[in-house]
């Protein structure tokens, strides 16, 4: 096998255009093997394989530098750069990130995990070469989906300008991970049927140079490309055109479920869990927006670039109709949309990853939340244990949203409340609203629960005791009963257990009511502390003899965590809490 043979990128030029071409056909057969058995990102990686050997085959990394956008399509890279082991060795699977990240190569120069970025990133290497007089290459891969991300569009305004070497892949492979949407595409799908010769190019008229390759997962003609722009004197487009999952038929087919994958049988290309038979927050969320915008036309779902997180499949986007947008991968657009919509009457609900929320803290402050408009944002998957990439965290929507004047964020523990605070965030005119999603499965408690959230900051009270209050909030809920129960169990006394519900605000009375007959608050909240609930908890009894004890995660950046020693090392067991309630008392 050629693979085993690669060492680093000098290697790749040894070998002749035949052997590229096996050499190709050998990657996709291991990364078939690693992502069937491990999981991970599937139709990006596939298709990017000839161009990422063309690049290491031109450029002479890492002297001249790589930046791949998202970097979701860099496991081809990192095969070629000495990490191969880390895709051919089941035992080593976990020992490389799957994003960039220049603690494991010299050949990477970020960690990068979100999108539309490489552009703005590989201009100011570009700009500091320049300062210090290098001649090194640079090079930024975008696909076509982060185009439509704001900060690409800055970084290609900028590129226009910098009159010196930038070369700029863009990876157009007709998706984002869904479809795309927005004019920028019919140009793409114009240039790439005039094969770039048509006289409308969006890219020329940013004032950047412009190549086409027609196939872009051809081998030859990609070197030739990239050999044509290497060492130029200003900034030049490499448009490509690829096939997003190259090489699987699978993935052909279905771009958008191998956008990213879990396990699967490679026969069949079906999954091994079959979670059809489970509920989930986002099937339920669709199907309740789906009934809505029957019996109202003014409500309308809204999503940048990932619809099945508020679960709108293929067939229940085209369900919807006009009635569900995707705005492309342009969180901060999502925002200022549901504003405007909201400020015209109608009743946007735009779901988004928690992780992706914090994209747009400007257009959440001074679009939506100064001008309180009734729009209703759903955040899916904020919790300690949802995704741990260190790029993608779901630990910090808390402080990022919930200190936004006039921001109701709420903080459901169950189905029925969850469904219930919907209800009442699309009936309401008052506030901006958005719903911490919770993200410990679905739990039906079959209790009927409030369905009127107007009186703001108004705690639940679930059990009445003395001494020990525990406020748990939204997804800690469970975590909080556990504690109340063994507590009782070791010290015979029964905890006051409060459901916040309002991560926004404070219920003054019932804080107060609490100094009466008990020494000791506890709040327990599935994210970073700083910034976050129970901070305003403890800065109220700060002046009080009320002692408080704050749990959640420490605010720190953690990379491929084992979410149980997570949990240990920032005391979020029952045991370790009940312990310090203990002590405490």
């Amino acid at each position: 096998m050629y693979i085993e043979t690669i060492h680093s990128p000098s290697d790749i030029k040894k070998l002749s255009m035949k052997e590229l071409h096996v050499l190709s056909e050998e990657i996709r057969q291991v990364l078939l093997k690693k992502l069937s058995e491990h999981g991970g990102h599937f139709g990006p990686n596939f298709g990017m394989v000839e161009a990422t050997i063309a690049l290491h085959y031109v450029f002479n990394s890492p002297q001249d530098k790589i930046v791949y956008d998202v970097s979701h399509q860099s496991y081809v890279h990192k095969i070629l750069t000495g990490r191969k082991e880390a895709f051919l060795n089941p035992e080593q699977y976990d020992e490389v990130s799957g994003y960039s990240e220049p603690q494991e190569s010299e050949h990477d120069f970020f960690v990068i995990g979100h999108t539309s970025t490489s552009v703005s990133l590989a201009g100011g290497l570009a700009k500091g070469r320049d300062l210090k007089g290098g001649k090194e290459n640079i090079i930024a891969v975008i696909g076509d989906g982060s185009l439509s991300g704001g900060e690409a569009f800055e970084g290609l305004d900028y590129a226009a300008e910098l009159n010196s070497n930038l070369i700029i892949v863009v990876n157009d492979n007709q998706m984002s991970i869904a479809e795309n949407h927005g004019g920028l595409y019919r140009n793409l799908q114009v240039l790439r049927e005039s094969e770039g010769q048509c006289g409308c190019n969006f890219f020329k008229a940013m004032g950047l140079d412009y190549r086409y390759v027609k196939d872009g997962n051809n081998v030859e003609q990609l070197i030739e490309a990239f050999a044509a722009v290497k060492d130029s004197n200003h900034p030049v487009v490499v448009h490509i055109n690829t096939v997003k999952g190259k090489g699987y038929r699978f993935a052909e087919q279905n771009k958008e479920g191998f956008h990213y994958c879990i396990p699967f049988n490679v026969e069949t290309g079906q999954t091994w869990t079959d979670f059809s038979e489970e509920e989930d927050y986002a099937t339920l969320t669709a199907d309740y927006l789906l009934k809505k915008m029957k019996e109202d036309p003014r409500i309308v779902g809204i999503t940048s670039g990932t619809p099945t997180v508020m679960g709108f499949t293929p067939e229940k986007r085209a369900e919807a109709g006009k009635q569900f947008v995707d705005v492309g991968i342009a969180e901060e657009h999502a925002v200022a949309l549901a504003s405007g919509i909201a400020a015209a009457g109608g009743k946007p609900v735009y779901g988004v990853y928690s992780t992706f929320i914090q994209r747009a803290y400007d257009q959440l402050s001074q679009d939506l939340c100064i001008n309180n408009n009734p729009a209703v944002l759903l955040v899916f998957w904020g919790s300690l244990s949802s995704m741990n990439d260190v790029t993608h965290l779901c630990f910090f929507d808390i402080p990022v949203v919930s200190n936004i004047p006039n921001m109701v964020y709420l903080a459901p523990t169950c189905k029925e409340e969850y469904m219930a605070m919907l209800e009442w965030s699309l009936r309401q005119n008052e506030h901006p609203v958005a719903i911490r999603v919770p993200a410990n499965g679905v739990i039906t408690k079959g209790e009927v629960t409030d369905s009127d959230y107007s009186l703001l900051n108004h705690y639940q009270v679930v059990r009445k005791g003395e001494k020990v209050a525990i406020l748990a909030l939204g997804s800690f809920f469970q975590l909080g009963e556990e504690v109340a129960d063994l507590f009782k169990t070791k010290s015979g006394i029964e905890a006051t257990l409060i459901n916040p519900r309002y991560i926004t605000g404070l219920d003054n009375e019932l804080l107060e009511e609490l100094k009466e007959n008990h020494s000791l608050v506890v709040t327990l909240e599935d994210g970073v502390l700083d910034g976050g609930f129970g901070e305003k908890i403890a800065r109220y009894y700060g002046p009080s003899d009320m002692k408080v004890l704050n749990y959640g995660a420490r605010k720190e950046f953690v990379d491929r965590f084992d979410i149980e020693e997570l949990l240990r090392n920032n005391r979020l067991t029952k045991q370790q809490i009940t312990e310090d309630i203990l002590q405490k008392l």
